[in-house]
C-alpha cells in the first residue's frame, strides 16, 4: 500500500496558513513562492489541467509523459508535483533520493481508484502469458505488477513494441483501449476502468453545440467514450490537442477533455475560439476535475514553505515499479 509521510502531515496541520495573512495579492505570493524555490533549489512539475495562476509559475508545464521524462533528468533538490497523486508518485519512483510534495494529498485520480491493486493482482493471474501494460494513471502498486506503461502521447509506440504473437492486458483505462485496438489491430484484454471527468462528455449535447458553431472542429482525448471518438475530426492526447490547433487551418474548436488545457490553447492561439465540450449534467458548463484544481497557490506556497505533504515510498516498491516506467522512457 501506499507509505505517504503522515508525520509531515500532522506537522503541516499547525502551519496550514502560516504567514498567508502578509500576502496582499496572487502575485506577492507568486514572488514568495519563487524566493523560496531558489532557497531550497526546488522546481515545480505542473500538468495542463492545473488552474491558470499554478501553470504559470510552473518551471515544466505539460502532460504526463512529459512531467515523467522532466522528472528523470532534473538536478533540483525538491519536486513539487502540481497534479495528482499518481505523477508525484511517479516522480518519487524516478527520483526516490529527492524530496517530492504534492500540495493537497486529496488530490486523486478516479481512473487510478478504479483499478484497485487486490482486484487486478487476481485479474492478472488469469492471464499468465500476457504482456501487461498499464496506463501511465495508475498507482504505483499497479506500475509494479506491469511490464511497461504508457501514456496517451505515447501508447501507440508502446503496443506496436510488443511482439505481435504475445497478448496485451490493457489498464486500467477501457476507453483508450478500445481506442488502441482499434488504432493498431491488437486485440487486448481491457481492464473495466475510466476517468470520470472524461465519461462525462455529452454526445447529445456535444452534436447540438456542433449545430450552434458550424465551422468548429471537434477534437478529443481518447479517454473518452467511443460514440464521442467516432464524431471527432481529431483524437489525441494533451500536448497533441495543443500541436494539432496551432498547425490545423481551422479558427474555432470544440474541446472533449479537461477545460484546463484550454488556458494553453488561448495562450498558444490567442486569435482563435475553443468551447470546452459540454458534459451531461446540464448545470456544468464543461469537464473539470476536482481533484485537479485542489491545489492552489496557497496550498503550494504552504507544501515549500514547510516541505510537506511528502511522497514516500517504500524502497521495495520503488525498485519493483521502476521497471515498468524505465522501459517506458527507453522507447524513443
Amino acid at each position: 500500500m501506499r507509505s505517504l509521510n503522515i508525520g509531515s502531515v500532522k506537522k503541516s496541520s499547525n502551519l496550514k496558513y502560516q504567514n498567508l495573512n502578509k500576502f496582499q495579492s496572487d502575485s506577492d505570493l507568486v514572488c514568495e513562492i519563487s524566493r523560496l524555490k531558489k532557497e531550497k533549489n526546488a522546481v515545480i512539475l505542473a500538468h495542463y489541467y492545473q488552474s491558470p495562476e499554478i501553470q504559470e509559475i510552473a518551471d515544466y508545464l505539460g502532460d504526463s509523459l512529459y512531467l515523467a521524462q522532466c522528472a528523470a533528468t532534473i538536478s533540483a533538490d525538491i519536486i513539487i508535483l502540481a497534479g495528482v497523486h499518481f505523477m508525484a508518485e511517479t516522480a518519487k519512483i524516478i527520483n526516490p533520493s529527492k524530496i517530492v510534495l504534492l500540495p493537497d494529498l486529496k488530490a486523486g485520480c478516479s481512473l487510478a481508484d478504479s483499478c484497485p491493486p487486490t482486484e487486478f493482482k487476481k485479474f492478472i493471474k488469469n492471464h499468465p502469458e500476457a504482456v501487461i501494460v498499464t496506463y501511465i494513471n495508475c498507482s504505483a502498486e499497479i506500475k509494479a505488477m506491469s511490464d511497461i506503461v504508457c501514456t496517451s502521447s505515447n501508447a501507440k509506440k508502446v503496443i506496436n513494441s510488443i511482439p505481435k504473437n504475445k497478448s496485451i492486458v490493457f489498464a486500467p483505462d477501457r476507453n483508450l483501449g478500445e481506442y488502441l485496438i482499434k488504432e493498431t489491430g491488437r486485440n487486448m484484454i481491457l481492464w473495466d476502468g475510466a476517468c470520470l471527468v472524461h465519461e462525462a462528455f455529452s454526445l447529445e449535447r456535444i452534436i447540438t453545440l456542433a449545430k450552434q458553431y458550424p465551422k468548429a472542429k471537434f477534437i478529443a482525448h481518447p479517454e473518452s467514450r467511443s460514440p464521442i471518438l467516432d464524431i471527432a475530426n481529431y483524437i489525441g492526447s494533451t500536448s497533441a490537442l495543443l500541436k494539432y490547433i496551432e498547425t490545423d487551418p481551422s479558427n474555432s474548436y470544440i474541446v472533449a477533455t479537461e477545460s484546463g488545457i484550454i488556458h494553453q490553447m488561448k495562450k498558444t492561439c490567442p486569435d482563435k475560439t475553443f468551447i470546452p465540450a459540454p458534459v451531461e449534467d446540464e448545470t456544468c458548463a464543461c469537464s473539470e476535475c476536482a481533484y485537479m484544481k485542489l491545489n492552489t497557490l496557497k496550498k503550494l506556497y504552504n507544501c515549500l514553505l514547510n516541505e510537506s505533504p511528502q511522497i514516500n515510498l517504500n524502497s521495495d516498491l520503488i525498485s519493483r515499479s521502476k521497471i515498468s516506467i524505465d522501459r517506458m522512457l527507453a522507447l524513443r
